[in-house]
């Protein structure tokens, strides 16, 4: 696969961000042309030669050893999630014949029946393209807003950046906005063979701005444990807290999110309140949503 767009971009944007201050480097004198470091100054702090790294920022990076991008790396300031992205594009710059398929997003039964067995939290299990395969109860009750469209899976990021409903439930629209991309991003350095992820990406590149620019930014991110703010339509302002795992051997790229809520406060009501909507909408019976809880 060809990548070289993708490492030129990634390198020249975080070298673009560090000033020469920052990297510990004494001011020049003149006018600098560049508004982080130069190519030259990465190549002293990294311990290669301006050529070479000139070379790998246009991106030839097959055949580096992960020694000298973890030079790199440190040298750009690169946090975690950037030093895995940076090693993935080198991984996927190498000749394979590996061929460029469709992947499956099925599930095994017990992978449902762990979710089911979570009735007070809301758990879903989502791939790297963020399309949600599975789900407890609780977990769609959640995400009611997006399994509202006749398209399945379920996306975050159609969600996100197609659907005028996400700007209402997402309270920090723009936050979680940048997250859903920095998780694409990543998956794309992990799984650059991936078409169903190209085709995402070229159809949210194709209709939203807020997607192209945000894509563009190169920005990167790993999942991790966190909280986030919904404003469900039916129970309004929920603050929850999440954590994120990698499935075991025989679920590559599936992870388990888990959604629950501060005992003895107004958002552990509200998943309460949210449950038992769920159990009356199997029966019919739905209460009338509400704006806001007391």
């Amino acid at each position: 696969m060809d990548n070289r767009s993708d490492i030129r971009d990634f390198l020249t944007t975080r070298r673009a961000r560090i000033t020469p201050q920052q990297a510990g480097l004494l001011p020049g004198g003149g006018r600098r042309r560049v508004p982080g470091l130069r190519r030259e100054e990465v190549a002293v702090l990294a311990g290669v030669s301006t050529d070479w790294y000139t070379r790998l920022e246009k991106g030839h990076i097959a055949g580096v050893s992960e020694d000298v991008l973890a030079a790199v790396a440190r040298a750009l300031q690169l946090d975690e999630a950037e030093r895995v992205y940076l090693l993935d594009l080198a991984r996927a710059a190498r000749p394979t014949r590996t061929p460029q398929r469709r992947s499956r997003a099925a599930i095994e039964p017990r992978v449902q029946w762990m979710l089911d067995s979570m009735t007070g939290s809301a758990a879903f299990v989502a791939n790297g393209r963020l399309d949600i395969v599975a789900t407890n109860t609780l977990g769609r009750a959640l995400h009611a807003p997006m399994f509202d469209g006749p398209r399945r899976p379920a996306n975050f990021a159609r969600f996100q950046f197609l659907d005028p409903q996400a700007r209402d439930y997402y309270p920090d629209w723009a936050g979680a906005a940048n997250v859903t991309v920095a998780l694409l991003r990543a998956e794309a350095g992990r799984r650059p063979h991936d078409t169903q992820l190209r085709e995402l990406v070229g159809e949210l590149s194709t209709v939203s701005d807020e997607f192209r620019t945000r894509w563009a930014a190169h920005d990167v991110r790993i999942h991790h444990n966190g909280a986030k703010q919904f404003r469900h339509p039916v129970v309004g302002g929920l603050d929850l807290t999440y954590c994120t795992l990698e499935l075991p051997a025989g679920h590559p790229g599936l992870r388990l999110t888990i959604y629950t809520a501060e005992p003895g406060t107004p958002s552990e009501d509200g998943l309460k309140l949210l449950a038992s909507w769920a159990a009356t909408r199997s029966t019919g019976d739905e209460p009338a949503p509400v704006s806001d809880r007391p």
